[in-house]
């Protein structure tokens, strides 16, 4: 029996505002970096983690941290959350 690929995982908002402006991962991670945010943060942000709450305070990504990858996409913030 062989195993059945994983199906891809659906873009996070971030990497689809992302792709609009052909930025990598690598590069949103660098322009994160620059304006003060962890690696680690940054990738969840990438990978859309604060997508999915009940409630804003059981998400550990800061709203200024949003705010940061506003500004790096060149988007506002409102644009980020999920449609």
């Amino acid at each position: 029996m062989q195993p059945t690929p994983n199906p891809i995982p659906a873009k996070s908002r971030v990497q689809e505002l992302a792709e609009r402006i052909n930025m990598s991962v690598d590069e949103f991670i660098g322009e994160m970096r620059k304006l003060g945010c962890s690696e680690p943060t940054a990738m969840k942000i990438w990978r859309g983690e604060y997508e999915e709450f009940d409630d804003f305070n059981d998400n550990n990504v800061q709203l200024s941290n949003l705010r940061k990858a506003s500004v790096v996409l060149k988007v506002g913030t409102g644009s980020l959350l999920p449609k």
